[in-house]
């Protein structure tokens, strides 16, 4: 995800006091393994790990400014975490390596079961043993000795003119042994608190890295639910398919969370599934620093029926929208946390091109979204990723802004993509999630279930889930996530979902539920023409009349103020200004919009007179009294007049030109999900003797206390 950071503004940098405050803030970086290096500083509060990453951003101080730390400490993190991971066979991977070198063997064959993972380093040199005098040289040497799939993250941060810059400002060395004395091994530090690290790191030095830091941060308790509503329904066949391989995508995947966590996740349902699924992940993401840190991670993620595949293969580097990196591809669970309410202008014109060219084949086949928030194009996305039906079909999870469920009016595009999906009945469940749960906003979200192979209690059906009220509040905030899901509540949130049963919170409805047509009301046009000097004020403010020149509306006015009080029907004032016209050059030439703007300031309205036609007899509509209605689909419109208008506007009727382009029909569909229609809990207000019961007792209480000073 990518909301923008805020780093106090330009110029403003943190102490190195303030950046250790906000580094302890989170309770997983907090758990990390404590070290018995010299360099620990470990007060109870302060973390190891946290500590040293602060010394690091002390010792750039002068040598770098604020905004470039990012450049130095992240990759130097993912540097060390590769190279501890290595450690244990490197002895062996550099023995092989020389003996087998200019056979023109492909050493990715023999040295990737050596380490265990999918990459290597055949260097002589480490962090540690580079040297003093050649350290650059050196770090470059050990750079370019990594396998290419580990070499292209460094790659990705133009890590070699960072190094140049820091040999240069004569920190490169202390650097390096500073890292060099950092156990970050996963044995030592568990994978999600290295997460954690990566994340606050950008967050703190990203400004220049990824404006948007903390826009990839899903909480692992948001994570948790949509992973188990995702799996719920499958689990019988977990069950009877002990380690089934399965697919998982997540199209905005920043630092690779959500699948990280996604797949930690699967693998502890090991006792529940008797083998856990296996979990083949795959992702794509548009910054490069931030797709680095995916890659680094996915590089040590192993799956146990391919132990040597390399899955940062699968995570891509691009824009979703504009350039998906996985076209024909389709997985069995998507999972998406895009940013909410970021615009999408950056990738407008390929977006527009797909829809235009391939309408309903692609992905955008609905009409688009307003180019301020492309969070619905990710649900179109999402859905053309669904496996096939006929291949045991897929489900998504998406978390989004309330937005979406609401934005847009009738014919919109945003009403349309929620048209296309309800219609489609590809729409299983949203759950309204509890405020204050993510890091960076403490607005209401939403979790969407979206299925092409619903159940068939569930066809044609939406489930709302109210879960707002269903969290625990966190000892320690951590930036503006001050509560967070507990196991207890995903288990009655995903129990809610299972059952698929009314409740108070949980609600199923019908998919036309949330639709409606919005007609056209109109009012028959009932007016006189009034010379007078109110409408000559009103025609100061009309466009075709601050068109004319000022020796033309001289002229206009001396011929109305010589028909002042004059009173016509409508159609006199085209007559009277054709007429006129001809007759005198000085009044300019006559049009339409002038006629307009004559009938609209001099226009007043009569109830007692005739409906005003037109040369054919049709009644003429009074545009001022032109109205809208939302009529619920499976209502007749014309009994929806007649029970809801007709009895405060006797003579209103239906425009039966404003029509659906898609049905045809009269009124333009459109849909909507009003979480607070269905889930508002009506209070009454208290009565008054109560409330004047209470302020008399209050007042009493005040002049108790005032007696007892004045004593």
């Amino acid at each position: 995800m990518n909301t923008p950071l805020n780093d106090g503004g330009p110029g403003k940098s943190p102490s190195a006091t303030e950046a250790r405050t906000n580094i302890q803030s989170s309770p997983e970086t907090s758990r990390t393994s404590t070290s018995k290096d010299p360099m620990t500083k470990n007060n109870g509060n302060t973390t190891t790990l946290a500590d040293f990453i602060w010394k690091n951003a002390d010792d750039l101080w002068g040598a770098f400014k604020h905004v470039d730390f990012g450049k130095v400490i992240l990759p130097f993190t993912l540097l060390r975490r590769l190279e501890c991971v290595l450690e244990p066979s490197r002895a062996q991977v550099l023995s092989t390596y020389q003996s087998m070198a200019n056979q023109g063997i492909d050493m990715d064959l023999v040295l990737r079961p050596i380490t265990g993972y999918p990459f290597y380093n055949t260097s002589n040199y480490d962090l540690g043993s580079l040297g003093g005098t050649r350290t650059r040289q050196n770090l470059e040497d050990y750079i370019s000795s990594f396998s290419a799939n580990a070499r292209v993250i460094f790659e990705q941060f133009d890590f070699a003119n960072t190094i140049a810059r820091m040999d240069r400002a004569g920190v490169l060395y202390k650097i390096c042994q500073n890292f060099a004395n950092c156990p970050l091994h996963p044995d030592e530090v568990p994978e999600r608190t290295m997460s954690n690290v990566y994340e606050h790191l950008i967050r703190k030095f990203g400004a220049e890295v990824n404006e948007a830091a903390e826009d990839f941060m899903t909480p692992r308790d948001v994570v948790h639910l949509a992973i188990e509503l995702l799996l719920d329904p499958d689990e019988q066949i977990f069950v009877d398919n002990p380690g089934l391989i399965t697919t998982l995508y997540d199209p905005t995947c920043g630092t690779s969370g959500f699948l990280s966590d996604g797949m930690e996740h699967v693998d502890t349902l090991r006792d529940r599934y008797g083998r856990a699924p296996t979990i083949v992940p795959y992702g794509q993401e548009l910054e490069p620093e931030t797709h680095a840190v995916a890659l680094a991670s996915m590089l040590l993620k192993t799956i146990p029926t391919d132990p040597g595949r390399d899955l940062s293969q699968n995570i891509k580097l691009g824009s979703t929208l504009s350039n998906d990196q996985l076209p024909n591809e389709k997985f069995n669970y998507c999972v998406s946390n895009p940013p909410f309410g970021k615009k999408w202008e950056m990738d407008q014109k390929a977006v527009v091109k797909e829809h235009t060219e391939q309408e309903f084949e692609g992905r955008f086949g609905p009409k688009l979204p307003r180019v301020n928030d492309g969070s619905m194009l990710f649900l179109l996305h999402l859905l053309s990723k669904l496996e096939d039906p006929e291949k045991g079909g897929g489900r998504a999870a998406i978390v989004l802004s309330g937005s979406p469920l609401f934005n847009g009016n009738a014919g919109q595009g945003e009403s349309e993509i929620r048209r296309h999906l309800l219609e489609k009945d590809v729409v299983e469940a949203i759950i309204a999630l509890p405020q204050e749960i993510f890091f960076r906003t403490g607005i209401g979200t939403y979790i969407w279930i979206l299925s092409n192979k619903k159940p068939e209690h569930r066809k044609g059906k939406v489930q709302l889930i109210n879960a707002t009220e269903m969290y625990e509040t966190l000892r320690k905030s951590e930036g503006n996530k001050r509560r967070k899901i507990g196991d207890d509540q995903i288990r009655d949130i995903v129990a809610m979902y299972s059952e698929c049963e009314p409740s108070k919170q949980s609600l199923i409805l019908d998919a036309q539920d949330f639709g409606y047509r919005r007609i056209k009301v109109l009012r028959p046009l009932r007016k006189k023409i009034v010379i007078s000097e109110e409408g000559l004020n009103a025609l100061e403010g009309e466009k075709a009349w601050e068109k004319r020149s000022a020796e033309e509306q001289s002229s206009w006015l001396d011929l109305f103020r010589e028909n002042m009080d004059c009173e016509q029907d409508w159609h006199w004032m085209e007559t009277f200004a054709k007429t006129s016209a001809k007759r005198t050059d000085a009044l300019g030439k006559v049009d339409a919009a002038l006629i307009k703007a004559f009938q609209k300031a001099f226009g007043v309205r009569d109830p007692e007179l005739d409906e005003v036609v037109d040369k054919k007899g049709n009644v003429i509509p009074d545009d001022d009294l032109t109205d809208h209605e939302n009529v619920p689909l499976g209502t007749d419109i014309r009994d929806y007049l007649a029970a809801e208008v007709l009895p405060h506007a006797e003579d209103a009727y239906i425009d039966e030109t404003f029509r659906d382009e898609t049905d045809g029909d009269i009124g333009i569909v459109g849909y909507e999900i009003n979480f607070n229609r269905y889930f508002y809990d009506y209070q009454p207000p208290r009565e008054l003797e109560d409330i004047d019961a209470e302020l008399k007792a209050v007042e009493a209480e005040i002049a108790g206390m005032l007696a007892e000073v004045t004593e």
